[in-house]
Parts: C-alpha cells; sequence; structure tokens
C-alpha cells in the first residue's frame, strides 16, 4: 500500500514561502500577456556593480573553479572581518566568520545549530517568512512578540517579558522585513543584555545592515565587544545592499565554537558557496569606499521613491503606512478596507491582483494578517502606475 504522506515530518511541518508565491502569480499573469505591476520583489532592480562582476571575472581568468574550504576562502573571511573593524569599529578575525549561500543558508545554519527540539524561540512580529519555518523544521517552538504597540519597533522589556526556562534563542532582523523598521542602536544592545544576561542566545539578520535612511543609523551586532558574540550570531549578506541576489553569498560572525559546528553542518549540504564570487565579494570589500558608494547611489534612489511612494499611499482612504527607516519595503495596514467587499488582506490582495493586476505580498505570511508589504524596488513609472492602479481599484465599486 502506497503511504499517502511520505515525507518527513520535519518538512510537513513546513509552509511554502508566501513571498515565493506572489512572484509566481506575477509571473502567471505576465505568461498570459499582462502587464503586471509587481509590489512583491524582495529584491534591488539595480544590476550588480560592475567592478564587482569584473572581479568575479578575474577569479575565474586566476582559475578559482575548484573546491574552497567548507567555512570559505581565506581571503573571503579576511576581507569580511576587515570591512567589519574598519567601518564599525569591531574586533572580528577571520575564524568567527563562516562563508554561505546567501544569508538565508547562514541563518539556516546558525538556528539548525543551536535550538534543540522543544526549545523555545523567540520571534517578534511581524517576521520574516522563513524564520518560523526553519524553527519548525528543527522541531523548536515559536513563540511570539507582538510590535505593533510599539510601533514594529523590538525593545528589550518586550523580550525580557517573553522570556521563560525554554526559551533558547531570540532571532531579529533590523533593519526589517516587512516593515522597514529600525531599532535602534542602543535599544539593541539593551536586547543583547537581556538575552545574555539570562543565557538566550540571538540570531541578529543584518542583510539590510546598509540600506538605513538618515536620520536613523546604521547599527551592527559586529560592533558590539568580543564577549557579546559567545551568545550572539550576526547574519549578513552581500544580496540586497550589493544587488547581488542570484549570486546566493553570505556569512556568519559569532564566536569560533558556533563557526565550526556551521561549518560542519555546511560541509554535508552547500559544501560552500561559488569559488570565484567569494573572490569577487573579497575584492569588492577590499575596495571598501568603492563599494559603499555604489550602495550609497542605490541607496538615494530609494529613498527618492519612499519619499514619494509613502505619502502617495497615506492620501489613499483606508489605507495606513508608516515611513520606513530601512530597506525598501511599504507595510501597508488595510484593516480600514475589510468588511463586506474584502474579507482579509490576502482577499483583498487576491481582487487587486486579478482586476488590476498589482502583485503584493499579504502580510499573513509575516505575522501580521490585515496588512500587505509593497516593494518600491521598481522604478518610479511602476510605482506611480501603481498607486493610480490602487486608488481606482479602491474607490471602484
Amino acid at each position: 500500500m502506497t503511504n499517502a504522506n511520505p515525507f518527513s515530518e520535519n518538512i510537513n511541518k513546513m509552509k511554502g514561502s508566501s513571498t515565493l508565491k506572489a512572484a509566481q502569480a506575477a509571473t502567471r499573469l505576465r505568461e498570459e500577456g499582462h502587464k503586471v505591476i509587481d509590489l512583491t520583489v524582495g529584491e534591488p532592480d539595480f544590476d550588480t556593480p560592475e567592478f564587482i562582476k569584473q572581479f568575479a571575472w578575474e577569479g575565474l581568468q586566476k582559475g578559482l573553479t575548484k573546491y574552497t574550504p567548507a567555512g570559505g576562502m581565506k581571503i573571503y573571511r579576511e576581507s569580511i572581518a576587515n570591512f567589519y573593524n574598519e567601518e564599525f569599529g569591531s574586533n572580528i578575525v577571520p575564524n568567527e566568520i563562516a562563508a554561505s549561500c546567501g544569508g538565508k543558508q547562514g541563518l539556516f545554519n546558525a538556528i539548525a545549530t543551536i535550538v534543540n527540539q522543544g526549545d523555545d524561540v523567540l520571534l517578534p512580529k511581524p517576521y520574516w517568512v522563513t524564520f518560523p519555518e526553519v524553527v519548525n523544521f528543527c522541531g523548536a517552538r515559536n513563540v511570539y512578540i507582538e510590535t505593533e504597540e510599539t510601533d514594529f519597533i523590538l525593545t528589550a522589556d518586550q523580550v525580557k517579558e517573553a522570556i521563560t526556562d525554554k526559551t533558547k534563542l531570540l532571532i531579529v532582523n533590523s533593519p526589517n522585513n516587512p516593515t522597514g523598521c529600525v531599532i535602534p542602536g542602543d535599544e539593541m544592545i539593551k536586547i543583547f543584555d537581556v538575552c545574555i544576561e539570562k543565557g538566550v542566545y540571538v540570531i541578529t539578520d543584518e542583510c539590510y545592515l546598509l540600506f538605513v535612511y538618515p536620520p536613523a543609523e546604521v547599527f551592527s551586532g559586529a560592533s558590539l565587544p568580543k564577549e557579546y558574540l559567545e551568545y550572539v550570531c550576526v547574519a549578513g549578506s552581500f544580496s540586497k545592499t550589493y544587488a547581488m541576489t542570484g549570486w546566493r553569498i553570505g556569512y556568519t560572525i559569532t564566536n569560533e565554537a558556533w563557526t565550526k559546528q556551521m561549518i560542519k553542518l555546511q560541509s554535508h549540504s552547500a559544501t560552500h558557496p561559488t569559488s570565484f564570487v567569494q573572490y569577487g565579494c573579497a575584492k569588492a570589500l577590499e575596495h571598501k569606499e568603492k563599494s559603499l558608494n555604489a550602495v550609497r547611489e542605490m541607496l538615494d534612489q530609494y529613498q527618492k521613491r519612499r519619499d514619494w511612494f509613502i505619502p502617495a499611499l497615506q492620501e489613499i482612504e483606508g489605507l495606513k503606512v508608516a515611513m520606513p527607516e530601512g530597506a525598501f519595503y511599504a507595510f501597508v495596514d488595510v484593516r480600514g478596507l475589510l468588511g463586506d467587499r474584502f474579507k482579509s488582506s490576502a482577499d483583498f490582495g487576491y481582487q487587486i491582483l486579478n482586476e488590476s493586476h498589482v502583485v503584493t505580498t499579504d502580510g499573513e505570511g509575516f505575522g501580521a494578517d490585515g496588512f500587505l508589504r509593497l516593494s518600491y524596488a521598481t522604478s518610479m513609472e511602476n510605482l506611480e502606475t501603481a498607486v493610480e492602479k490602487i486608488r481606482n481599484f479602491i474607490n471602484s465599486k
């Protein structure tokens, strides 16, 4: 007799990525011949800076097409350590760094190597869609922290209140996906202090680290004194800030013991990120000012879009949205529109998708039913068209 569900309990507990489902919906409409305004994309619409491509090509020409150590090439780990030490005044050494195939794998490695079945993991809402699914896969339990009362900014008091004897880990993400909120550096330090005092580990997802709009300030957990790394793991990525999503290259920074465990895990999965990509990233970081200038140019464009897009959305009756301090997302509250016409934010998204061909990401996947995530990592023309379509859609009927 065939088993109706032969797959592992771990994978059965996981849900598919809602952000990828939204992107697939956009692809389907395009294949049907529709002009689609896609506001789901969680990646820069800019190309990878040309000089980074050239560095990767240089790596190919040097013959860097073989296996590397599972933890990453020496030049890669050294360049990341040097970058953080120069930019943030940290004291990182290469053995505290592990290369990963994108920030996502780094996060998976970090979670999988620190939690046990039955542990509690604190997860502030709204959260990035992958966090709870990795926790589920590892057999731990998600314990959610509501942050709407503090405008989606996690506080040390909220963390302190949520910690119990079963709490093993806190996962924090700032700048935040999906809200664009930035936790102030002094509050982050308080959060770390609360966790360390209670023996709770912290993974801080810094995927959007450099995408912070003034007057908010860039803060990295790697900037703290070395003793913090006994409990804190920083997950970083080149994907967003350097427009390299398809290159699949990231890293983690933590104490050597935890790093060794992540390298051991990765040695049995992806082994390591692509060799010449590691080289290209390393050389880019060696040219720090050139790389940071490329980031600033992209950030300037995102800020211009943000400064037009958010006020335009705020003018549409029934929508509420705060000005994001980082990343490139608008987190839109549509609860004022729910009722007879729209049963939920998912229903709103479904209707505007099929009637107006505007693709959004429902907040339910982020633990925030009643909200939509709209990405402004697209052209001003698309944003202007999207606002017009959203306004007309809401005002129709």
